[in-house]
């Protein structure tokens, strides 16, 4: 078994990723959830190894999200008056 084979469709890291860095948060956030709610699945079935799968692609997509919450934070707010 393939240890990158994506837990969730969400969590795909073969997936286009949008171009907007806020898109792109918003992608992350919801590969994040669906692993979340995987991990809960998983832990209650009690299957090790996915389980430790998912964690595995959980640690990863807690990075993406943390890079992609740094692009929009670095983002100048458009909206705001100068």
């Amino acid at each position: 078994m393939n240890t990158w084979a994506p837990v969730t469709s969400l969590s795909d890291p073969r997936r286009v990723m949008p171009s907007a860095p806020g898109a792109r948060l918003e992608a992350a956030e919801a590969a994040m959830v669906s692993l979340e709610a995987e991990l809960r699945r998983l832990s209650r079935l009690g299957l090790e190894w996915p389980l430790a799968r998912a964690e595995h692609q959980r640690r990863y997509w807690r990075f993406v999200r943390a890079l992609c919450a740094v692009a929009v934070a670095a983002e100048p707010d458009l909206g705001r008056a100068a």
